[in-house]
């Protein structure tokens, strides 16, 4: 994935997290680094980077965009292609941004349900994001616990009293 891919998908995932329904726009992005922290960053410039004609940042724009997505300023790079990657184990970190980004794939397909989608935006964002969907994948294999989980979530209304009349 490139510097540009990553930063769309790190803007839909923070648009989403902030409850929009949406991605963030590049003008929000760049107005919020200023709001935020202080920084400056225009509109093309971040256009300029997600369409590739930037392919590398300064450390100093690393940094602020590392720091408002809330991510490692090394994620902020182009992969390396598969082709040239030797074989070998996949390192941690990298199988977590690949779950985060799949997760992220999956809440923007399916947006028309706002509550799936908000809930693996939430699940990407978590830090420990593998372990939330380990966590998920035990409690499933307890199908008492998970009725009686959904049970609290959804709970039934309540029935209306009737009043007594005095007679």
């Amino acid at each position: 994935m490139t510097l540009g891919q990553k930063i769309t998908r790190l803007r839909t995932l923070e648009g989403f997290s902030r409850g929009l329904d949406r991605e963030l726009t590049q003008s929000e992005v760049s107005e919020g680094i200023a709001k935020d922290l202080g920084g400056k960053l225009s509109q093309s410039y971040l256009s300029q980077i997600e369409s590739g004609a930037r392919r590398h940042l300064t450390s100093e724009t690393r940094l602020m965009l590392a720091r408002y997505f809330r991510v490692h300023p090394g994620h902020l790079v182009d992969d390396l292609d598969d082709a040239a990657a030797p074989v070998a184990l996949i390192p941690r970190r990298e199988l977590d941004d690949k779950l985060d980004l799949w997760l992220i794939d999956g809440a923007e397909q399916f947006a028309m349900d706002v509550q799936l989608s908000r809930a693996l935006i939430a699940i990407a964002k978590h830090e420990k994001s593998r372990e939330c969907l380990m966590l998920l994948g035990s409690i499933v294999d307890n199908r008492h616990f998970i009725d009686r989980l959904v049970d609290r979530l959804n709970p039934e209304p309540p029935v209306a009293k009737r009043k007594r009349s005095r007679a």
